[in-house]
C-alpha cells in the first residue's frame, strides 16, 4: 500500500498536462504486420476521461494516462466508464460483430471490487508474422520454404502496485518474441535436427579453420540433442528477460510503475507453448480430462529457491531478514535456547507444515542466536505467504523499484523474470470442438478449482452447436461470472454463500481445433 501511494504521488507530480506519448522501444522496430489473412490491429481503447477541457485536474490527467483496456474489446468512452465501475462490475467481452479473435477465442474480464483504482489486468491476442533474417546457416535460402513464419499469440498480464508494467508488457512482449524467432525461421523450417553451431560471419577468426579449438574432440563422448522445440522455448525465455530489462531501463522516463505476472501462449508449427511467470494458471480440458499447463510461482512454491539464494548471498538480506526457517517466529526471551529447525530448507520438497506432518525433512535443534530474531525471508503459508513481508508472487516482469516497507532494501533480486514453459503438441491428438485451453489470472483460480472449471466447460459448451463460434465467449463470460459472484450482504457472494473473487478477473478460452477448424 505504501509503495502504491508513493507511485501515485510521483505520477501526479510528474503529470503536468496532456499524458506523455507511449514510448517506442529503442531496441525494437515497428511491429511487422501479419499476412493479409490476419485481421488488422485496431487502436487500443482510449483512456477513460474523468473530465473535459484543458483545465482538467491532475487526477483526471492521471486517469487518462494510466487507464486503458485491451484493443480487441473496442470499448467506447462510455464502455470504458462501465468497465471501470467497481460497484457494478460489468463483465466485458469483445463485441459480437463478426470480427472475431483468432481461432474464435473467447475472452471476458471484470474489474476488482475496490482492491485498486483501475483494472490492473491486461490482455493481448495477436497473429504475428516473423520474417527471417538473412541465411544464418551459411547456405542459400530455399525459396520453396517461404521467407517467414506466422505464430498465434495470447497473453494475460496481472499487474500489481500499478498497471504500467502490465500495459507495457501487453504491447511489447510479443514483439520481443518475434525478434528472438527471426534468427530461427530458417532452422525451424528445416526438418533436420538444428545445428549445434552456426557459422560465424565470413572473414572473422575461426569461421572456416577449426585449428583454434582447444583440446581434443574426443573429450565429448556424446552429442547433446537439440530440438526445434527447445529453440522456441529458449526464444520465449529470452524474450521475457529482454522485456524485463526494457522495463528496468524505461521505468523512470516512462512511468512503468509496479510489476506484473505474465501468462503467455504461443502456437507455432503445430505446438502450443505455455509460458508462465507468476500466479496465473492455464489448464487444458480435453474430453473431460484436466491437463495442467502451468503452476503458480509464489513464496510458498518457491521457498527452496528463495532460501538458497538468501544463504548464498546474505548481503541481499540487508541484516533485516534470515533465510532460516523455524516452526514459528523466534522470541527474544528464547535466546540461548535450542529450537527445532530445518538445516537445509532448500532440499525439502514440502512446506514446513507438510514435511513435519510426514515426519521427514532432516530436522535438527539449533541454539537460538541474535540473528535468528530477524524476520524470516519467507513468511506465511498459502495465499498469505510473502517474500520479505511484501510481495506474494516470486516470478514476473517489472518490480524494479519495489523495496521493503519502511526500508531501502530492494526485493527484485529475489524475483525471477524467467517463465516456466510447457509444450503441448496439437498434432498428437484429434481434438473435438469442446476441447479448450483455459487461461485465467489468479482472480479466477482463487475461488474456482480445476474441476469446477471443467464442469463449467461441459455445461456451457453443451448448450451451443459445435460450429457456433460465440460459444467460447459465452464460456469465458460464465467462468468470470462464476468467480465474481453476485452482490449480496455488502459483498460479492458465490451460490454457496462463500465470498466471490474481489480481484480483477481475466479469462481466455482457446479452442484446440486450431486455425484450420476455427479460423
Amino acid at each position: 500500500m505504501l509503495n502504491r501511494v508513493r507511485s501515485a504521488v510521483a505520477h501526479l507530480v510528474s503529470s503536468g498536462g496532456a499524458p506523455p506519448p507511449r514510448p517506442k522501444s529503442p531496441d525494437l522496430p515497428n511491429a511487422t504486420s501479419a499476412p493479409p489473412a490476419a485481421a488488422p490491429e485496431a487502436p487500443r481503447s482510449p483512456p477513460a476521461r474523468a473530465g473535459s477541457g484543458s483545465g482538467a485536474p491532475a487526477k483526471a490527467v492521471e486517469a487518462r494516462a494510466s487507464f486503458s483496456r485491451p484493443t480487441f474489446l473496442q470499448l467506447s468512452p462510455g464502455g470504458l466508464r462501465r468497465a471501470d465501475d467497481h460497484a457494478g462490475r460489468a463483465v466485458q467481452s469483445p463485441p459480437d460483430t463478426g470480427r472475431r479473435l483468432p481461432w474464435s477465442t473467447g475472452y471476458a474480464e471484470v474489474i476488482n471490487a475496490g482492491k485498486s483504482r483501475h483494472n490492473e489486468d491486461q490482455a493481448c491476442c495477436e497473429v504475428v508474422y516473423v520474417e527471417g533474417r538473412r541465411s544464418v546457416m551459411g547456405v542459400p535460402r530455399d525459396p520453396s520454404r517461404g521467407q517467414g513464419l506466422c505464430f498465434y499469440y495470447w497473453g494475460l498480464f496481472d499487474g500489481h502496485a500499478g498497471g504500467g508494467a502490465a500495459e507495457m508488457a501487453s504491447r511489447l512482449l510479443h514483439r520481443h518474441i518475434r525478434e528472438q524467432l527471426k534468427d530461427l525461421v530458417e532452422i525451424l523450417q528445416d526438418p533436420s535436427p538444428p545445428p549445434l553451431c552456426l557459422p560465424s560471419t565470413p572473414g572473422t577468426p575461426g569461421s572456416s579453420d577449426p585449428s583454434h579449438l582447444v583440446g581434443p574432440q574426443s573429450c565429448w563422448s556424446t552429442q547433446k540433442e537439440v530440438t526445434h522445440e527447445s529453440l522456441v522455448v529458449g526464444a520465449i525465455e529470452n524474450a521475457f528477460q529482454l522485456m524485463d530489462e526494457q522495463m528496468a531501463r524505461e521505468r523512470r522516463g516512462h512511468q512503468v510503475e509496479g510489476g506484473c505476472c505474465a501468462l503467455v501462449v504461443v502456437y507455432l508449427l503445430g505446438k502450443v507453448y505455455v509460458a508462465n511467470a507468476g500466479d496465473s494458471r492455464a489448464i487444458i480440458v480435453r474430453n473431460g480430462e484436466i491437463i495442467p499447463m502451468s503452476r503458480e510461482f509464489t513464496p510458498e512454491t518457491e521457498r527452496q529457491r528463495l532460501q538458497l539464494l538468501g544463504f548464498l548471498k546474505p548481503e541481499l538480506l540487508g541484516g533485516e531478514f534470515t533465510h532460516l526457517e523455524f516452526p514459528r517466529r523466534v522470541q527474544p526471551k528464547e535466546l540461548g535456547q535450542r529450537m527445532l529447525w530445518g538445516p537445509f530448507p532448500w532440499q525439502r520438497n514440502q512446506s514446513f507444515t507438510s514435511w513435519a506432518r510426514l515426519g521427514v525433512g532432516g530436522m535438527a535443534y539449533k541454539k537460538i542466536e541474535l540473528e535468528d530474531l530477524r524476520f524470516p525471508l519467507v513468511c506465511g503459508e498459502g495465499k498469505k505467504a510473502r517474500v520479505m513481508a511484501t510481495i506474494g508472487v516470486t516470478r514476473g516482469l517489472g518490480d524494479h523499484n519495489l523495496k521493503v516497507c519502511s526500508s531501502n532494501l530492494p526485493i527484485k533480486p529475489f524475483l525471477s523474470c524467467f517463465p516456466e514453459v510447457r509444450v503441448y503438441d496439437l498434432t498428437q491428438y484429434e481434438h473435438c470442438p469442446d476441447d479448450v485451453l483455459v487461461l485465467g489470472t489468479d482472480g479466477l483460480w482463487d475461488v474456482t478449482s480445476d474441476c469446477e472449471v471443467a464442469a463449467t466447460v461441459d455445461r456451457v459448451l453443451s448448450a451451443y452447436e459445435p460450429n457456433d463460434p460465440s460459444r467460447y465467449t459465452a464460456l469465458a463470460q460464465a467462468l468470470v461470472l462464476g468467480a465474481r459472484g453476485t452482490p449480496r450482504d455488502r459483498g460479492w457472494r458465490l451460490p454457496n454463500n462463500k465470498l466471490g473473487s474481489g480481484d480483477d478477473i481475466s479469462v481466455f478460452v482457446i479452442p484446440l481445433g486450431g486455425p484450420g477448424s476455427y479460423s
